[in-house]
């Protein structure tokens, strides 16, 4: 990954491949942002004259680059958009910093150095513009050749991902800048991760092996694992995760991973949908809707992702990640239409769809989770497609069986800088999973089709323990052009949500 430091010289002194200067939408034009005082006075207090002329507007993400000024130690200047300008005494969201830096980062790959010289007015806009570099430089290589079949994963020196970022302003002996910065090197880390298990194709990526990734990094940070093959499963009663696994080779898997600290008081309990390719199984998926199944365990990952942080920032809370694993297959031994299943739980479900598979993974997930009795449970699963449609693909939903949880996590999500919005739960849209022979189908009514999931799973949470479900199904995976710190392929969402959650539920400040 990028290497991070936090810098105080000059944007004017700096030693670098190229310098970062903010730039924003004025009332009268372009503006330059602080952080580049020293860059403008070399271009004669002219910079954003010049960047006028070659045709910059300061609009959000926007990037210009052009030849350093005499003066400058670094042979070029990037002036990235940071959009509106805020009001006078105001500062500049940590959002749009993140974001800047993002496309700055992308834009300067192969470069070995850059120094990012934007408003850096306190620890938080440090860390925004970290995390928006580390994130922006992100790049997935591990399947690509170099031409003659032998692996690129090194990367040749114009097409490797910028190699480090310098954060200009930062203050490397403040305690608040370190941890800032150590922060951001961690949950970067981990939200490329999780993006890297995204990308990486099904046949790469199955229960077993996912499991086994999650074994490796319990031993190297120190977190307690267990795993759930088919035979435990089977004697557990794991209904729901053979159920969807049983058409596939590649049998399921129950993961238990988890971060204890000796001085944590409360609990937070994690369950992430983990289909390692969804085809649909029986119920198969249309021509069109196949080809990015592989990111359908993103849940999965954001959980594992956000425990792994945890244990790298010693968060004083406990938390416990489930990773619910199946491969959704359609063969002679799959489940059908019509089957019935007995849930870890001992409930029965009658499978209307087997393509509404998630929920059932994570039923028996979330059952297993309350008999732990955490003080809150979160679970994160690319799980429909009408919350696509609702929400489109860059936010996600939130539904809860407590208004001011949901609430918080809202709140949460819109401080870290991800997209999401509350979701109601409404009860009349239970009766429409009855079943004539089963007491619960996977299928409501088909209008409201999120709202239908989140209350089948609300089903399986156990009495009296608050709990909230997050579908990041429009965000996880991006198949348009990388923006900002977004990349093409998975995206890390839900992780910073998950991270300042726990990080919160240590301070107490979630009751």
């Amino acid at each position: 990954m990028t290497a991070l430091t936090l810098s105080t010289s000059s944007a004017a002194t700096l030693r670098a491949d190229a310098v970062v200067v903010g730039v924003a939408k004025g009332a009268k034009g372009v503006v330059v942002a602080p952080g580049a005082e020293a860059v403008d006075k070399a271009f004669g207090g002219k910079l954003a004259a010049v960047l006028e002329t070659l045709g910059a507007s300061g609009a959000e993400g926007e990037v210009t680059k052009l030849p350093a000024a005499d003066g400058l130690k670094t042979p070029v200047v990037l002036a990235v958009g940071l959009g509106e300008a805020p009001a006078k005494g105001e500062d500049y969201d940590n959002e749009a910093l993140r974001r800047a830096a993002g496309s700055a980062a992308r834009a300067l790959t192969g470069a070995k150095k850059a120094g990012f010289a934007l408003p850096v007015e306190d620890a938080e806009a440090a860390a925004a513009v970290s995390e928006g570099a580390l994130l922006g430089a992100y790049a997935f290589t591990a399947f690509r050749s170099n031409g003659n079949g032998k692996s690129a994963k090194k990367n040749d020196a114009k097409s490797a991902p910028l190699a480090e970022a310098a954060i200009l302003g930062g203050k490397p002996r403040d305690k608040e800048f370190k941890a800032a910065a150590e922060r951001a090197q961690a949950l970067a880390a981990e939200i490329n991760r999780a993006r890297d298990l995204i990308n990486t194709p099904s046949n790469a990526l199955d229960p077993k092996s996912f499991a086994a990734e999650a074994q490796a990094a319990a031993k190297e940070f120190g977190l307690k694992v267990e795993v759930l093959d088919e035979k435990a499963l089977k004697k557990g009663g794991y209904g729901g995760l053979l159920g969807v696994g049983q058409g596939s080779e590649a049998p399921p898997r129950l993961v238990r991973i988890a971060h204890t600290h000796a001085k944590a008081t409360k609990t937070l309990a994690l369950v992430g949908k983990g289909i390692t390719y969804d085809s649909g199984g029986i119920s198969l998926k249309p021509a069109g809707h196949n080809e990015t199944m592989k990111c359908d365990m993103s849940g999965a990952a954001a959980v594992f992702a956000a425990v792994v942080t945890a244990a790298k920032l010693g968060l004083e809370v406990n938390v416990t990640g489930w990773l619910a694993l199946a491969e959704n297959m359609p063969s002679g031994s799959a489940t059908r239409p019509g089957d019935v299943l007995t849930m870890y739980s001992g409930k029965t479900v009658e499978v209307l769809n087997t393509d509404a598979e998630g929920r059932l993974v994570l039923a028996d997930a979330l059952t297993r989770a309350s008999e732990e009795s955490p003080d809150a449970i979160v679970d994160v699963a690319t799980l429909t497609g009408a919350m696509v449609l609702a929400l489109g693909h860059r936010h996600f939903g939130i539904m809860a069986n407590d208004d001011a949880f949901r609430t918080a996590i809202h709140e949460i999500a819109e401080e870290v800088g991800e997209q999401s919005w509350p979701m109601p739960m409404p009860g009349h849209l239970r009766k429409g999973m009855d079943s004539p022979v089963a007491d619960i189908a996977n299928m409501g009514e088909r209008m409201g089709g999120g709202l239908v999931a989140g209350l089948f799973l609300n089903e399986f949470v156990g009495e009296g323990i608050t709990w909230a479900h997050l579908d990041i199904a429009g965000p996880a995976f991006h198949e348009g052009a990388p923006w900002g710190y977004t990349p093409k392929g998975g995206t890390g969402s839900a992780v910073r949500t998950l991270v300042r959650l726990a990080e919160r539920t240590a301070a107490g400040d979630l009751g």
